[in-house]
């Protein structure tokens, strides 16, 4: 997979006003509270999702 994942919002401040960073690596810096971030993968949870009502997830 090669296209980078895009932020809707910044996890800080909320503002939808964001850019990809110029330092790369996955960056993106948002122009509300002129902070940079990445977004991060950390895995899969070898459980899966359960839902209250004790039913599977679909």
């Amino acid at each position: 997979m090669s296209e980078r994942a895009a932020p809707f919002y910044c996890p800080y401040c909320g503002d939808e006003d964001l850019r990809p960073g110029e330092q790369g690596r996955g960056a993106w810096e948002c122009a509300g509270c002129n902070r940079a971030f990445t977004l991060t993968f950390l895995g899969l949870l070898t459980r899966g999702l359960q839902r209250p009502d004790g039913g599977e997830e679909t």
